[in-house]
């Protein structure tokens, strides 16, 4: 079966971004096919470069990046949603005239036609949200 996530949670604000996580873990170790986590709303700031947790608490940002590296989930973020709160990637950055960026690599900035393609798709849409 293959699955798409909508993750709409901050990370460590709800608990939307906890369970997204462990919920694309359980797909991938049943053998299901994990096409793409789209971030949208305050869920773009789980692609932040800059975050940096204390060390007793997860870090979701590598989490997210090492479940894109093992399992070639595609991390697409709404570029709109993450422009309005300050996250960028490089060639974004220039364009707006910013001094560096923010967004961590390999989250990709998409457009929301991404999120319906990935309905069309994919067997199952499971959204997260606070």
């Amino acid at each position: 079966m293959r699955y798409a996530l909508l993750l709409m949670g901050a990370p460590y604000s709800h608990q939307a971004s906890h369970s997204a996580l462990r919920f694309a873990q359980a797909v991938v170790a049943r053998g299901h096919r994990l096409e793409a986590v789209f971030f949208y709303h305050d869920g773009v700031q789980n692609a932040a470069r800059l975050a940096a947790p204390p060390q007793d608490e997860p870090h979701l940002v590598d989490a997210w990046v090492s479940l894109h590296r093992e399992h070639d989930v595609a991390l697409q973020v709404c570029i709109a949603a993450a422009l309005r709160r300050g996250l960028m990637d490089r060639r974004e950055a220039e364009r707006h005239g910013k001094s560096g960026h923010s967004l961590a690599a390999p989250f990709e900035l998409t457009g929301l036609g991404q999120l319906v393609d990935l309905g069309l798709r994919c067997d199952r849409l499971v959204t997260f949200g606070p």
